[in-house]
């Protein structure tokens, strides 16, 4: 199991200015944003109290995203977790959510490292670049999570439309790979 790093820290101050202690410079909520997609984990502190606003800013960084158009999470979603806040008693929602999404991102990295591992074009010129290209696309397709969901039930942890679908994805891919060996070679 590999260690975490420390969260990057933000401190807030009282003109509500963000500063990143790391760089020693003022960010904005887009730039938090940024480090996010990229990986990082951050906490924001209030400089003055120590208050933990991390939750606070997260949510707002959400719902300017949700308000300039960029909709991830459909209105059923948002009446569910606005319920979820409604009902007494302990709620199961946030269990549920990071289970949730800690198998996104495991069935993602699953199929990056397989689509690497099972191409024969791996040891073309060009490919790693075309591979992070891949990536980077899977990233801003997945809001900057990086990896793909797949519902676990055998021991490989896929079902069998899974592994149907990954086939004929597979063949779909293998069969775009071979015309553009055909391109290149053409071009040599």
């Amino acid at each position: 199991m590999s260690e975490k790093s420390p969260p990057l820290l933000i401190k807030r101050y009282a003109s509500r200015r963000l500063y990143n202690t790391e760089t020693s410079d003022y960010v904005t909520l887009e730039d938090i944003s940024g480090f996010i997609r990229d990986g990082r984990e951050v906490q924001i502190v209030d400089l003055k109290t120590g208050d933990d606003l991390t939750r606070q800013y997260l949510l707002q960084i959400i719902a300017e995203h949700e308000s300039r158009g960029e909709s991830v999470l459909p209105v059923d979603v948002l009446n569910d977790l606005v319920r979820s806040y409604m009902t007494p008693g302990a709620s199961v929602v946030p269990q549920f959510l990071q289970a949730s999404f800690e198998m996104l991102r495991d069935g993602q990295s699953r199929m990056m490292e397989n689509m690497t591992a099972m191409n024969p074009m791996a040891k073309m010129p060009g490919f790693e670049a075309m591979r992070a290209q891949q990536e980077a696309f899977f990233k801003a397709m997945t809001g900057g999570m990086g990896k793909s969901w797949s519902a676990p039930t055998s021991e490989d942890g896929m079902t069998e439309a899974d592994e149907k679908e990954t086939s004929e994805d597979l063949d779909e891919i293998k069969k775009q790979l071979a015309d553009l060996q055909n391109k290149l070679s053409k071009l040599s």
